[in-house]
This record gives structure tokens, C-alpha cells and sequence, in this order.
């Protein structure tokens, strides 16, 4: 059983390691590492770049790393990316805050693999493999607050895109990154990069990945007020999105998006900008929902409480918050409950 210190000893030690007063203790860097879904580093306001450490001669350890790198085969790779699967299966479900150690570990065993990878075919899968993780790390920041964290790893996860020549990853990544933008209060931005990342994923794109692009489009048009080109937006996802209850996409596993999500994006961006059909969509939502995917529940019942305030429907706004509330809370999801507290000021 982990025991802490009396609340009364608990306030003085907070207030003492904010102004760097008291070194914050192993025992509780795991405490709050969990509770705020941090690193050691961003706990301690130390940089991520390691120094580096002049040595004599190197060489013997470079080429034993290099060797080893060399000897990473598609097996490794397949491990890596079962790694990252697992971790997503348990951010959807758990939330983020409680694996930064895992995706820490996970994202640098995957760098040292590439960075001492020489040769083209021991690079890209392993590039590709990073690439993944490095979005998904980048989620999962964004989710707790850690908006420099989040935008430092889609930039790794960018960069190994375009190593792997991964079109698609790299289209993902771009996209995921306009978020940070919008969540910033700056969506005209996000905007412009949404539909960069659309030119970078090309003609070669999967047409779930298209779908799913659009309805990114329509959601960031909707919070920079654009309500035309939302609509467009959510008809070309409609065009583009394969038939079927199928959601994931097998070219792009971080993909789900079938018709029943869809609808759900749908009334995200028509509640945003004030639309009366929102609140059926959101609803035809709720009902296909899958429960595993506790944050993006959470999400949606935000989604309804968003479209019943448009409609002065108070009590019903008040009830989905509170649903909302208790999703955000048991995933530990930052980016949810600001969105929750801004709502919950319209009541």
C-alpha cells in the first residue's frame, strides 16, 4: 500500500515544488506521472534533448549498436507495431494519462532502432513503424495537455513518414497536427494545414482515409466559423467513405471510421456551427457507439450537449456534461474536461 503525506503536508510540498524549493521524490514522480500524464522530464522543467558526453573513442559502441540495428528484422518491426496497438487499445479504453511511461519507452526503443539503422530496406520499415507510434504519442499528449509534447512528436512522426515514403502516414500525422492549432485558438491555420495534409496523402490515399480527412476538414471549417465549407466537407466524406459496418482501415490502423462514426463527426461540426439537424445525427450516434471507446464517448456526449445549448435545451445539456464529466474523468482526459467546463459556463 503506497502511503502519502497528510493533505496539510501535501499543499506545502506542491507549493514547494513548484518554485523548485523541494526536488520532487521518486515515490511521488509516479504519483503524479499518472495523475497528469507527464514525463519525468516535464515534471522536473528539464529539456528532452539529452547532453551529449565527449568520449575518447566511440567507435567500438557505434558499430555494436549499428550492428544490432542491422540485425532488426520484419518480425522486430511486427513487434513494435503490436506494442503500439496495444497501447492504443488501452489509451481508447483507459485514457493517456496513465501510459506516458509505456509510449516513452515504446517512442525511444523505436528512435535508437532507426537512428543506427543504415540501410534503406532496415530504415523505412522501422520508419514506419515510429511513424505510428509517434502520431499516436502525440494523441495521447494532446489529450492530457502537454500541447509542446504532443506537437514535438508529430513532427517525429512526420519526419519518419516521409523516411518510410508513407504518403498516407504522413498525410494522418499532418492532419492530427492541425488540431494542436485549433485547440490554440487558431483554426484558420488549421484549416490551411488540414487541407495540406490532403495534397500530401495524393491520389494514393485509401478512401477511408479520404473520408476521414474530409470529416477532419468539416470539423476544424466549423471552428473557424466557414459553414459552408464544412457542409461541403461532410459531403465529400459521405462520397468517399467505403460502404459497410466495417470501421478500421487495414492500409491505415489508427483509422475507424465507418458509417456510424461518421455520424457522429457529422453532428460534432453541425452542432459547432448551430445547425438543428446535430442533435438527430448525435443521437443515431450514441446508439451505434461503441463502449470501448470510452474517451471519444465522452466526446460525443459533449457533441450533444453542445447541440441541445444551441436549442436552449438546458436540462438536457446538463445531463450529457454530467455523463461527459464522469467519461473524462475515469480517462484522465485534459482536452475533454476544458471542453466540459467551457460548456458547462453556457448553462
Amino acid at each position: 500500500m503506497l502511503t502519502v503525506a497528510s493533505t496539510a503536508s501535501l499543499r506545502v510540498y506542491v507549493s514547494e515544488w513548484e518554485n523548485g524549493r523541494r526536488p520532487i521524490s521518486a515515490r511521488y514522480a509516479k504519483i503524479l506521472r499518472g495523475l497528469l500524464g507527464v514525463t519525468d522530464d516535464e515534471l522536473s522543467g528539464k529539456s528532452e534533448v539529452p547532453p551529449t558526453t565527449p568520449t575518447t573513442d566511440g567507435y567500438d559502441e557505434l558499430m555494436t549498436r549499428i550492428d544490432a540495428a542491422h540485425s532488426v528484422s520484419l518480425t522486430l518491426v511486427k513487434t513494435f507495431m503490436d506494442q503500439t496497438e496495444l497501447l492504443r487499445t488501452m489509451d481508447r479504453q483507459l485514457g493517456a494519462a496513465s501510459l506516458v511511461d509505456q509510449m516513452t519507452a515504446h517512442l525511444s526503443a523505436l528512435e535508437d532502432a532507426l537512428t543506427f539503422a543504415v540501410l534503406p530496406e532496415t530504415r523505412r520499415p522501422v520508419a514506419r513503424a515510429l511513424a505510428g507510434a509517434a502520431t499516436l504519442a502525440a494523441w495521447q499528449a494532446l489529450d492530457v495537455g502537454a500541447v509542446e509534447r504532443a506537437w514535438r512528436h508529430y513532427e517525429l512522426g512526420k519526419r519518419a513518414a516521409q523516411e518510410a515514403e508513407e504518403p498516407m502516414y504522413l498525410a494522418h500525422a499532418t492532419a492530427e497536427q492541425a488540431y494542436v492549432l485549433c485547440d490554440a485558438g487558431r483554426p484558420s491555420m488549421a484549416v490551411e494545414l488540414i487541407r495540406d495534409a490532403q495534397r500530401l496523402g495524393g491520389k494514393t490515399m485509401s478512401p477511408r482515409l479520404a473520408a476521414w480527412l474530409y470529416a477532419a476538414e468539416a470539423e476544424i471549417c466549423a471552428r473557424a466559423g466557414l459553414q459552408d465549407e464544412c457542409r461541403r466537407a461532410l459531403e465529400d466524406a459521405v462520397r468517399c467513405l467505403p460502404p459497410g459496418e466495417e470501421a478500421r482501415d487495414p492500409d491505415m490502423l489508427s483509422i475507424f471510421l465507418n458509417a456510424g462514426h461518421l455520424a457522429r463527426w457529422r453532428g460534432n461540426a453541425l452542432a459547432l456551427i448551430g445547425d438543428d439537424d446535430a442533435v438527430s445525427d448525435l443521437y443515431t450516434a450514441l446508439e451505434t457507439a461503441d463502449p470501448t471507446f470510452v474517451r471519444a464517448s465522452a466526446g460525443l456526449r459533449c457533441d450533444l450537449a453542445q447541440a441541445h445549448l444551441a436549442r436552449g435545451e438546458y436540462d438536457q445539456a446538463h445531463e450529457h456534461l454530467r455523463q461527459a464529466r464522469l467519461m473524462a474523468s475515469r480517462t484522465g482526459s485534459v482536452r475533454h474536461r476544458r471542453r466540459i467546463e467551457q460548456l458547462t459556463q453556457r448553462l
